[in-house]
């Protein structure tokens, strides 16, 4: 017996780190999940471990069409939505406003809040009706840069924060019938990418040159995370007999950052 056993979830950017976790863990603790990513040939990939315990969606979250399309296919599959978790995100490598060509800068904003905002809020809407049904939840993904200066860039740290207040407002639009929360990653050893032409350094961060170390050292825990290490918070979250009484909270997952020590 899972602690989702007979449930129904739709990751968004479920074909890498975090959001393949999850899935994965989902799918262990007894759901049917609908997947959604941009990746074709890694939403295959994932559809042939998992076989008939997911479908994926080959989509952008950016667009309203593909979130809708998104839902409407886990429910003509699966029968039920009764979690949906925002997952998908882009960084920005730690760049600086000053940083920023003042040319680049509106379309930089405008491309990386859509998928980190903008993202969150279509995916959600499209989810609202069957997630009154089942009485549901959302869970979003944030990062310790929704409360902390220094985990990203400008526009990165500016978006996360911006997920918090997005998270209360729909816990409150949303009550009684569905609960909204989130979950607050720390540094993760995972190929995340950045916005495309913001930073000419950027890479993957999993690629980035003593970044697991840094990471592992900047918090009381002394250990970066692995994606699995996140998945079960989500799994709580999503659990109506485990936590059917938490809206509007955020489960922090960073290895203690706010206790950490000053240098020296």
């Amino acid at each position: 017996m899972g602690w989702l056993d007979g449930q129904v979830a739709l990751v968004t950017g479920g074909t890498g780190g975090i959001g393949s976790a999850i899935v994965r863990r989902y799918v262990a603790e007894g759901a049917k999940v609908g997947v959604m990513a941009r990746d074709a040939t890694a939403l295959q990939q994932l559809q042939e471990e998992l076989g008939d315990a997911v479908v994926t969606i080959q989509g952008d979250v950016t667009r309203y069409q593909d979130n809708q399309r998104a839902v409407d296919t886990t429910v003509e599959t699966f029968g039920r939505l009764d979690t949906f978790v925002a997952n998908a995100a882009v960084f920005d490598y730690f760049t600086r406003l000053d940083r920023i060509e003042p040319e680049k800068l509106e379309e930089s904003f405008q491309k990386l809040f859509a998928v980190n905002v903008q993202g969150y809020l279509l995916g959600a809407r499209c989810a609202i009706e069957p997630l009154r049904q089942s009485k549901g939840s959302m869970i979003f993904t944030l990062s310790n840069s929704a409360f902390y200066a220094g985990g990203g860039g400008i526009l990165y740290v500016t978006a996360k924060h911006a997920l918090v207040g997005m998270i209360r407002q729909l816990a409150y639009e949303l009550a009684p019938d569905i609960r909204v929360n989130g979950v607050s990653p720390g540094a993760t050893s995972t190929p995340m990418k950045s916005l495309e032409g913001l930073n000419k350094r950027s890479v993957p961060l999993n690629e980035i040159p003593g970044f697991e170390q840094a990471a592992a050292e900047a918090v009381p825990l002394k250990r970066i995370a692995n994606p699995e290490d996140h998945t079960g918070h989500y799994v709580l979250l999503a659990s109506k007999q485990n936590s059917g009484l938490t809206t509007a909270h955020i489960i922090h997952s960073d290895g203690g950052w706010e206790i950490r020590k000053a240098a020296g």
